[in-house]
């Protein structure tokens, strides 16, 4: 596998892994079998939500695993339909049976859903379930600063991480500095863009050229010296490897500035604004 996986310290003192191991639609028996031979490959933290059914497939990864429990760091989401606090509490509770676990690492609310208006209550919920012992860092995902500075000012607790859609197609530079100057780690979801036109990209490839390396490792290292988390998805044992494998090379500033050039304005994939996005 190369060098060693740094660590990242979050603002609450939990650290994570810099590269981590999406989950999404990776279910049942045979999610499982990928997530465990995800975690012989080395991957320690691992992404699920509530949303993706599949927590139970990421709990019996976990049990499979010869990797001790508290080398792992599981995290799940609270999805939209459960912003109340009450349901919150309920759902919190919920995922930790769908996963049988005592407890998640870390915890996020997956979209803010500022039409329902609730993401305040919800986080309430996290923040009392981490006084709980049910989880050890809380977070968010696709929130904006605005969100996060209400929840700040209304609770007086900051999210350690927000998990976003960052890629080559949309490097998220202003979501990223504000995270920066917040002290808030970056998290990026669809790292690779869910799609093969990115691993095409004639930059990616030219520059994976000169490094001997694969177009999904220069993008993972470009995340990575981004200063952002990616948490790449694949059920392929080569690949899983190929994606964790990054820490053996470098990205100059040129090749770093050539790859965020190939942001757009509509480069979200799904065209998911979390200004107006309702997540169910």
């Amino acid at each position: 596998m190369g060098k060693a996986i740094p660590k990242v310290t979050l603002n609450d003192g939990v650290t994570l892994p810099a590269v981590g191991f999406g989950t999404y639609s990776l279910n049942g028996n045979f999610g499982a079998n990928a997530i465990t031979t995800a975690i012989h490959a080395g991957y320690r933290l691992i992404d699920t939500a509530y949303n993706y059914e599949n927590e139970g497939a990421v709990g019996e990864a976990v049990r499979r695993s010869s990797v001790p429990r508290q080398e792992l760091i599981i995290t799940s989401k609270l999805p939209g339909r459960y912003h109340t606090y009450e349901k919150a509490v309920n759902t919190i509770q919920e995922s930790l049976y769908r996963a049988n676990l005592d407890y998640y690492d870390l915890y996020l609310i997956h979209w803010p859903n500022p039409k329902q208006d609730l993401y305040v209550e919800a986080w309430q919920a996290l923040i009392d379930a981490k006084k709980w012992g049910l989880i050890r860092s809380i977070g968010v995902c696709n929130f904006l600063p605005e969100h996060i500075e209400r929840l700040e000012k209304e609770t007086g607790v900051k999210p350690s991480i927000n998990q976003i859609e960052l890629h080559p197609f949309f490097n998220q530079e202003e979501q990223r500095k504000w995270h920066e100057e917040n002290n808030i780690a970056t998290e990026s979801w669809s790292p690779l863009a869910r799609a093969n036109d990115v691993l095409q990209n004639e930059t990616i490839k030219q520059i994976a050229a000169q490094h001997n390396k694969t177009a999904s490792q220069v993008i993972l290292r470009w995340h990575y010296q981004l200063g952002a988390i990616p948490i790449p998805k694949s059920s392929s044992p080569q690949r899983q490897l190929e994606n964790i494998s990054i820490f053996d090379f470098a990205l100059n500033e040129s090749e770093m500035t050539r790859i965020s050039e190939l942001t757009r304005l509509d480069g979200r994939i799904n065209n998911q604004d979390p200004a107006v996005y309702e997540e169910f």
